[in-house]
């Protein structure tokens, strides 16, 4: 019998613990075959992690009194409205939880460097590209149709001038951006498309590991090619599942436009 295919509910499932062995095992298969979905995965994993570790001290807190009192309130009378209190905490709870859902629930936790593995740089932008470019629905926060209200918000954020670059001569037009969390600050991700929806995305990051080394380098994540180099106040990485030739031939385009020695046109 063909196996049932692996879903985006399978995958979250998988992260959480809540598959039988055998469905378990057939989702392990599949990523073993699938590395940007592994990668996906990966990152479902490490953001699980930081949201225990940033809230496992809190869980150890005790109630404090004000809030016992209104969670648990005298038992009201059919008809009854529930106590102002009551209906202000729990707007505060709903606000407090849909904003912990929006900012972690997309797999914005940029996860640092694992020690031996690949610098922070690399990886994070890896990781980014992996949750990101396979969404169909929205793979950005702001459009290329508004291409100078995003990159004036991510100058803005980022506390630094960054640029789109031009890559249409290249087949790569932009499809937007967004901003992502790095380890210590923001981070700004732009995203491009070729004609046949191959996506590829250029990550800008302040944070450099107090590495001044301004060399082109290449690194390999899962089934993500990344070209990343240091130029000014910024490390940029640039991701895409094509081959590492045609990778290059792009991160150098970029590489040029960005580079803080040419001219600015």
């Amino acid at each position: 019998m063909k196996p049932m295919p692996i879903t985006e509910a399978d995958l979250h499932a998988y992260v959480d613990g809540e598959l039988p062995p055998a469905r378990r095992a057939d989702v392990e298969a599949h990523l073993a075959g699938h590395p940007e979905g592994a990668l996906r995965v990966q990152a479902w994993q490490e953001q699980k992690r930081a949201l225990q570790r940033l809230f496992e001290p809190v869980l150890a807190e005790p109630v404090p009194p004000t809030l016992e009192a209104v969670a648990a309130p005298p038992r009201r009378q059919r008809g009854h409205a529930p106590r102002p209190a009551l209906r202000i905490a729990a707007g505060v709870m709903l606000a407090l939880l849909g904003g912990m859902a929006g900012w972690w629930g997309h797999g914005r936790y940029q996860a640092p460097a694992v020690a031996g593995g690949l610098p922070t740089l690399p990886r994070q932008a890896a990781i980014a590209h992996a949750v990101y470019s396979p969404d169909v629905r929205r793979p950005v926060e702001i459009g290329a149709d508004q291409e100078t209200q995003l990159v004036t918000w991510l100058s803005r954020r980022l506390g630094q001038d960054v640029r789109a670059p031009k890559l249409g001569g290249l087949g790569y037009e932009l499809v937007g951006g967004r901003l992502l969390p790095g380890s210590e600050g923001p981070v700004a991700q732009f995203m491009y498309q070729d004609a046949g929806g191959q996506r590829l995305t250029l990550y800008v990051s302040t944070e450099r590991d107090g590495n001044p080394d301004t060399a082109f380098r290449f690194a390999r994540e899962g089934g993500i090619n990344v070209f990343y180099w240091i130029d000014g106040p910024f490390g940029y990485a640039l991701s895409a599942g094509v081959s590492k030739d045609e990778l290059a031939r792009v991160a150098s385009a970029v590489y040029d436009q960005l580079d803080k020695r040419q001219p600015r046109h």
